[in-house]
């Protein structure tokens, strides 16, 4: 199986950082070399980089490169395992270890298609979809991994498989051991080493406590950001009487349904959906006000399903922060983040 999987803990202790309880980042050397993480995190957002303890299982084209670059950022145990199976994204799941996996990086030749998500939003990956399928049949497990994938079509088909005799073979009477995978897919070697790259990055920053919000998979057109802004100017009029309070135009609707809501209801937790799926519960979508004291701006606006919207409507944000306080609490925190986002 071409995956490579991390899992993440963190030393407890004296706050000490990584190998045998040594304080990396007081040797001038290493701290040298970790200036610009230093500059970029924090002293103690670093510190806790080199206080962190990755597995990181598979170790091919992928998972070398990202196991190279978790060195270089820092992180003060490394422990890597040349081996890897779905069994371990169950068991991570189950004892809720922080984990981040692969998909197949081979056949691929865009480096712009690669994307990090659930593995349940990843698309166009036969890998993705075998692991899902196992994931979900023998351990019960729906979703809940990010995993590093290609959204691209493979450009190549699997390599016919010819032992010594030169005639076709069955790959899997040539395993070192059972499961073990016989490399027969075609692989451009510089998308592997994005994948590791990729996996590094999130990993690191995950570490360091910057949270990323990565873009939702599935990217809509201008026509449904149109339609989105035409049909709240329209329920501004059937509610307000007039749209002067909506404040937002295409681009700005595009920022909210796409960066804060990621084409899906605030009531929704995850993605349900993706693919044509997606594109058709859009179209059961409305961008309504969060708070109607305020106007329809790129900070007061939710996307709610239609009927979603009708009882938002009918219902104060005070009633809502003393029934639904998880739901409040949440809305305000994405509504917060576009204040920061357009400084407002």
């Amino acid at each position: 199986m071409n995956e490579t999987t991390f899992k993440c803990s963190t030393d407890s202790g004296n706050g000490n950082c990584g190998m045998a309880g040594l304080n990396l980042l007081a040797d001038e050397i290493v701290c040298e070399q970790l200036t610009r993480n230093i500059q970029f995190f924090g002293l103690d957002s670093q510190q806790k980089v080199t206080a962190s303890y990755v597995v990181v299982i598979g170790l091919g084209g992928v998972g070398s490169h990202a196991a190279s670059m978790l060195l270089r950022s820092g992180v003060g145990k490394l422990l890597l395992v040349d081996f890897d199976q779905v069994a371990l994204l169950a068991a991570c799941v189950r004892r809720g270890l922080k984990v981040l996996s692969a998909t197949g990086a081979g056949a691929r030749a865009d480096p712009t298609r690669i994307r990090v998500a659930d593995l349940r939003e990843s698309m166009n990956d036969p890998l993705s979809r075998a692991v899902r399928h196992r994931l979900r049949k023998d351990y019960g497990v729906e979703g809940g991994i990010p995993v590093v994938f290609s959204s691209e079509k493979p450009k190549a088909k699997l390599v016919p498989f010819r032992g010594p005799s030169g005639e076709e073979d069955n790959p899997s009477d040539y395993q070192v051991v059972p499961g073990f995978r016989v490399r027969i897919i075609p692989v451009l070697g510089t998308i592997p080493a994005i994948f590791g790259q990729v996996m590094a990055s999130y990993v690191v920053t995950e570490l360091a406590g910057l949270h990323i919000q990565t873009e939702p998979v599935v990217n809509l057109d201008v026509g449904h950001y149109q339609m989105l802004l035409q049909r709240l100017i329209e329920h501004e009029e059937s509610l307000y009487g007039a749209a002067m309070q909506v404040q937002v135009d295409v681009e700005e609707v595009r920022y909210i349904v796409k960066e804060l809501w990621h084409g899906r209801s605030a009531r929704e937790l995850s993605a349900n959906e993706v693919g044509r799926g997606m594109w058709r519960s859009v179209n059961e979508l409305m961008l309504v006000r969060w708070d109607r004291a305020k106007p329809a701006s790129v900070s007061n606006l939710i996307l709610l399903k239609f009927k979603e919207a009708d009882e938002h409507e009918l219902r104060t944000l005070d009633d809502i922060k003393e029934q639904e306080p998880e739901f409040f609490s949440r809305v305000t925190s994405v509504l917060k983040r576009a204040e920061q986002d357009f400084s407002l």
